[in-house]
Formats: C-alpha cells, structure tokens, sequence
C-alpha cells in the first residue's frame, strides 16, 4: 500500500514524543527513517520504527540523550553516544565538529554506545550541501562471512562518502556486504525470496531463502576486496571508537541489549586544501554525457540514483507492507 510520507512522519514523531522524545529529536530520527523510504532503502526505514519504540520502552535507548564529547586531541572528538538515537548523537557530533574546522580543516569524531544510525548517506550528503566533505563508517553484529568462509564473522560495516559538486553533490553510500540484513528482513517481511549469491544458511548452503539466510550469514561483496574493506572499515572503527568487534557486538537488531558497536565520522573542510571542488560538478556531468552501453540508460554517477527515487516516491507515495502499516496503527492506538 502507498501512504504519503507526511502522515507516515507524523505518525513516526507523534510515536517517539509518546516516549519522552523530545520533539527535535524525535523529528530528527523520523526524518531519516523517512527519507531512507524516499529513496528507496526499506530496510532502514520505518521497518526499524517498531524496534526502536521497544528498546526506548526497555530502556535500552535514552530519547532524550544527545551524547557528550571530549577532544582527546585538538582534532579527535571521543564520543559518548549515552545510548541516545543513533541519528540525534550522529548530527550532535557534527554540530560540535564544524566548531574547530575554521582551524583545523579536518575533524574525525569516534562514537560508541549510541544506538542505530540509519543510512549513513543521510549524513554524508548532509556534509556535503554546507561546503564540506563527510565519510561515515559503521559497524555492526556479525553477518557477514570471511571470503572463503561460511560463518558469520564481521558486520555489513557499510561506508558512506559526500562530496560538494554543485546542487547535486556526490554521495556514495555502500555496505560492504552483498546487501544489508534490513533488506534480507525487508524481503521476508514480504515472504519473496532473495536472490542467489545474497547469503548462505545455517550450514553454510546458498539459500534463496529470505528467513534461513537470517539464520546464516550474508557474502562480503566483490569476494575477497569486499571482504578485505570491511575488516579494514572493522578495525577502524573499534580501534577509534574503542567498540566491541562484530561475534560481540549486539543492538542494531535486537531489543535485549545495549547497542555496542561503533561510528567513525570525519569532517573535512576543502577550502584549505591546495586544491579546489569547483571542477568536480563539471567533471561529473562529463561522465553521466560519457557514451552508455544502453542509450536508453545514461550513466549515473552515486547519488544521482537517489535524487531520481526520492523524487519519484514522494510523488507516488511509500510503498509500505500492509503487515507493517497496521504495526504502527496497533502501536498509535495502545
């Protein structure tokens, strides 16, 4: 079924505030869940709202923290998340950021105990529309296995990268994993099969089934290069964040344990660089001009496809499961 974001917004915000979210904040995580429906990542949108509510009401998320940070050097911010929303935490670290930069041109800020941050493309592009340039990496539970292996040993550890390039900016936003287990959940959720090559079982098999596969682990993606990114992206991020590694973090999936993995953020201010952004919008245009393989689709360059599906989803409406659409009506009504 197609709803309108606004109402599905609302009906996030009215939610939250219900669990003593402030409502800046509470507009400030309904947003991201939101947006990534626009553009088309189910998987970190309102399927997540329900799992959040109940880890507020466990008490195993603070609507009300924003996190505190201390500058272990004049550039290195240690953020304690105090188990706040993840994206709350997140904004509040750049915002404290973006203070030092008119002297040190770069920030990197190291997060742990806050709880899911969402779509990391979210902040990336953030960066990216004031002037500066965003890499954000995550970590999460084990599900994804070692190329060559079958065990679930490292999380999706996703990355995202924003870069001002005029009014439409580069953003890419990647897991390091085949795909996210949101959309693994997503495709169960609608009881449709994943495709072949997405994860193994239990045992180690290749499955096309959305619900074994959440018993088993995803495959790293691009095989041994993706694998060899998301251990790097694994031990950054727990050496800066000091975070727990993937067989022992818990908490972006579950409502029964403190959120312990980490973020890294890093801000950068070009305009003390040698170099300058202003070629790069051009350039990018040269390349989605570049001949296509297909004329009938030209060549994109990230982020372009995001713009296109939010634009086209806040006309249409957000498909959203009907099991889930009478979820949130039965947590409205409680």
């Amino acid at each position: 079924m197609r709803l309108q974001p606004t109402g599905l917004r609302e009906l996030a915000v009215t939610l939250l505030e219900r669990r003593n979210a402030p409502t800046e904040s509470a507009r400030l995580q309904a947003d991201l869940l939101i947006e990534a429906e626009l553009r088309g990542l189910p998987s970190h949108g309102l399927q997540r709202l329900p799992l959040i509510l109940s880890r507020l009401d466990k008490g195993l998320a603070d609507a009300r923290a924003r996190g505190s940070g201390i500058w272990r050097r004049q550039a290195f911010l240690s953020m304690d998340g105090e188990r706040g929303l993840g994206p709350v935490v997140v904004l509040n670290a750049m915002r404290i950021m973006r203070s030092i930069l008119g002297e040190t041109g770069i920030a990197v800020a190291a997060i742990r105990n806050a709880n899911h941050i969402g779509m990391l493309a979210y902040y990336a592009e953030a960066a990216a529309r004031d002037g500066l340039i965003g890499i954000v990496m995550s970590t999460s539970e084990a599900l994804v296995h070692p190329f060559g292996g079958t065990e679930a040993m490292l999380g999706t550890n996703p990355l995202a990268i924003g870069i001002p390039s005029g009014d439409r900016p580069f953003v890419l936003d990647l897991a390091t994993s085949v795909v996210s287990m949101g959309k693994i959940n997503n495709h169960a959720m609608r009881d449709m099969p994943i495709p072949e090559g997405w994860a193994v079982d239990g045992e180690g098999r290749p499955t096309t089934d959305p619900h074994a596969a959440k018993a088993g682990a995803i495959a790293p993606f691009g095989g041994a290069k993706g694998y060899g990114l998301g251990l790097a992206i694994e031990l950054l991020v727990a050496a800066l964040a000091g975070s727990d590694f993937a067989p022992d973090v818990h908490g972006t999936l579950d409502d029964t344990h403190p959120a312990n993995k980490g973020d890294l953020l890093v801000l950068i201010d070009p305009a003390g660089a040698s170099g300058t952004l202003g070629p790069l919008a051009a350039y990018l245009d040269r390349l989605r001009l570049s001949r296509p393989v297909n004329p009938a689709s030209p060549v994109t360059v990230p982020g372009d496809g995001a713009r296109a599906r939010r634009a086209a989803t806040a006309e249409a409406g957000i498909d959203l499961p009907q099991p889930l659409y009478e979820h949130l009506m039965a947590l409205e009504a409680a």
